[in-house]
């Protein structure tokens, strides 16, 4: 018998017998999931609400980012439009928020990797994005890593970089001091919590940069991060950000 029809058997065997145990349930509607079935029932996951923002240039995201940025920017500077992409919309009176939530709160790795690979997967697919060559991630506080014990953005950040056949760089910027989440802080104090916050450390040879981060609601901590990267990266070096969630309808 073939070993990998073998394995197969095996693995589904093994997933049957742990759900007997351990039931496994739908991350968006919390539904009792299948053999068949990974993560999200298969009416969730038909149903994702896909922003498709990395077939346009120009969407509510980009533009938010580059509102961001421009308020950053010193007089008689010219920042070139950065791009940006979200793979779903995350609204809270939607279940599909328990995907980033889960990943950040509930150490679900596994879930966060595979949207990570079906960003990765549509901004390799993308003018806007194919050329990036270096993928950075939002940095955590080591207080908070330690207590977390992973950095959600980099999980995020090393399979889209796989994805773009870019270099993972997790190291390139460091956070500061330690804030409180932007969750918790009103939103019009965002950009103030995370102001100077973070320093580019390791030095950078890339013509295109991408930030991630697993949800962008104002852009305020990727603008920060933007305003580190670009005080050693000339203009001509264009920086993008990609997160897996956008705070939208």
């Amino acid at each position: 018998m073939d070993r990998a029809v073998t394995g197969a058997g095996l693995k589904d065997f093994a997933t049957a017998l742990s759900d007997l145990v351990l039931p496994r349930h739908c991350y968006v509607c919390g539904s009792r999931l299948t053999l068949a079935e990974r993560h999200l029932c298969l009416g969730c996951r038909s149903d994702l609400p896909y922003t498709h923002f990395w077939e346009r240039t120009h969407q509510p995201m980009a533009d938010k980012y580059n509102a961001a940025i421009r308020d950053q920017v010193p007089d008689g500077v010219e920042e070139p439009y950065g791009h940006a992409a979200a793979l779903f919309y995350y609204n809270s009176e939607s279940g599909y928020k328990n995907i980033p939530q889960a990943l950040k709160y509930r150490s679900a790795l596994g879930l966060g990797r595979e949207f990570a690979d079906q960003l990765g997967a549509r901004l390799a697919s993308s003018a806007d994005f194919a050329d990036v060559d270096c993928v950075i991630p939002v940095p955590l506080h080591w207080r908070r890593h330690w207590g977390r014990g992973y950095n959600q953005a980099a999980v995020i950040a090393q399979r889209v970089a796989a994805a773009l056949g870019a270099a993972f760089r997790p190291k390139a910027l460091r956070r500061l001091r330690y804030t409180p989440s932007q969750t918790k802080v009103a939103m019009e104090k965002k950009a103030s919590n995370v102001s100077g916050v973070f320093r580019m450390v390791d030095r950078i040879e890339a013509r295109h940069i991408l930030l991630v981060d697993d949800t962008f609601t104002t852009g305020a901590t990727l603008a920060a991060c933007h305003r580190a990267l670009r005080s050693a990266c000339p203009p001509s070096v264009r920086i993008s950000v990609a997160t897996l969630s956008y705070v939208g309808p």
